[in-house]
């Protein structure tokens, strides 16, 4: 599918998203999921949530195990953390590596209401300076969200945020 040259970087993220959903065969949507699908919910684009951030890398990057939705564990690194301001909050959140880069998962304080019960991802990217870029508007529920079966992160205790992350995919309704 090519870009359409009217859209922004996001709405173009958006609507591949929608399309695969719809439309992949490797879609987490049942057939019944997608006869009534309308698209994701999403937040309004928030341009103060897209940052580039400098990031605090940890001097011993230990290995960790994370949790996952079916009692697995999946192993990555803690790479570093970064502060950032949300609502006239500072808050800090730690960046993970593993074999497919670098990854964000986080719970806000609207989980479970209008976010994800157990947090959202972001994929995230290194800069050549070093920075990494954030923007919080492409954040995504993992597939356990949408359908039962998969084996998801559960976002680990030290990325929980006590502030409302109003960016990115809202909480599906089954």
């Amino acid at each position: 599918m090519m870009p359409d040259p009217s859209m922004n970087k996001l709405e173009s993220y958006r609507k591949r998203r929608d399309t695969f959903f719809l439309k992949h065969p490797n879609s987490p949507l049942s057939k019944e999921q997608k006869e009534n699908f309308q698209g994701m919910r999403y937040f309004p684009e928030n341009p103060e949530l897209d940052l580039v951030v400098e990031v605090d890398q940890f001097e011993e990057q230990e290995e960790v195990q994370l949790k996952t939705t079916t009692g697995d564990e999946q192993t990555f690194t803690r790479y570093g953390c970064f502060q950032f301001e949300v609502d006239g909050q500072e808050v800090e959140l730690t960046i993970y590596s593993g074999n497919k880069g670098y990854l964000l998962p986080f719970k806000d304080s609207l989980a479970g209401s209008e976010t994800y019960d157990i947090g959202r991802y972001l994929e995230i990217r290194k800069l050549r300076d070093g920075q990494f870029e954030i923007n919080f508007n492409m954040a995504y529920n993992p597939f356990c969200a949408y359908s039962d079966g998969y084996s998801c992160i559960i976002t680990p205790e030290e990325n929980h945020l006590e502030v409302p992350i109003r960016a990115g995919e809202m909480l599906f309704k089954k």
